[in-house]
């Protein structure tokens, strides 16, 4: 049984789920998905690399109240790893209106470091890679020069693949939409340490 590590691209993965079923699939037990997805291995971290949204109270909400849920279904196991929204000021030269766009930054950053440090470590045998994009080939070079025993995986979500990356990695596969309707969290979380329950939001049904 080999010991694996997932790292989890939340806005590529939320982005390619979304477009599948819209929100059916956003209540995501990444521990649970990580062991459908290598039911032979041992899972020992799971990162999930995000970033708080801006300017919308309800869905800064439902994000939280998810975060909470996930931290409280694995307690010590999983991660969150936060980066940040940008916002830009858009300007529409043909006809003069202005908007506010957001561009998130520093999860690829993010993500890249964690594989570095977690092929630096040589206590890790697979590291799941639940993303698609090419941002990260560089990093994954890099970390087979510092360790040319770890097993790199690429994990797709639904509407997102990566020519690079599976060029790279020819063990890149898609995930199904089985296996994420297999592995939603349950409707209520209840923290184990402090009681606290969480409830997944009706917008998300």
């Amino acid at each position: 049984m080999g010991r694996t590590a997932v790292l989890v691209d939340g806005f590529n993965l939320y982005h390619g789920m979304k477009k599948q079923r819209g929100r059916r699939y956003l209540w995501l037990d990444h521990v649970g998905l990580a062991s459908r997805l290598r039911p032979r291995d041992q899972i020992v971290d799971v990162r999930y690399f995000t970033a708080t949204v801006l300017d919308d109270v309800g869905a800064a909400g439902r994000q939280q109240t998810y975060l909470q849920a996930l931290k409280a279904q694995h307690p010590g196991l999983l991660t969150i790893v936060e980066g940040r929204y940008q916002r830009k000021c858009m300007h529409c030269r043909a006809c003069g209106a202005d908007w506010t766009s957001y561009e998130e930054k520093e999860t690829d950053v993010n993500i890249a470091v964690a594989l570095m440090e977690i092929a630096a470590s040589a206590e890790i045998d697979t590291v799941l890679v639940v993303s698609a994009d090419s941002d990260l080939c560089p990093a994954v070079r890099s970390a087979r020069t510092v360790n040319p025993q770890l097993t790199i995986v690429p994990a797709f979500p639904p509407h997102r693949r990566s020519g690079e990356l599976r060029a790279l990695l020819p063990s890149a596969f898609t995930i199904s939409e089985t296996k994420l309707r297999q592995s939603q969290l349950p409707p209520v979380v209840r923290d184990p340490a402090t009681g606290t329950k969480y409830v997944r939001p009706v917008y998300w049904q």
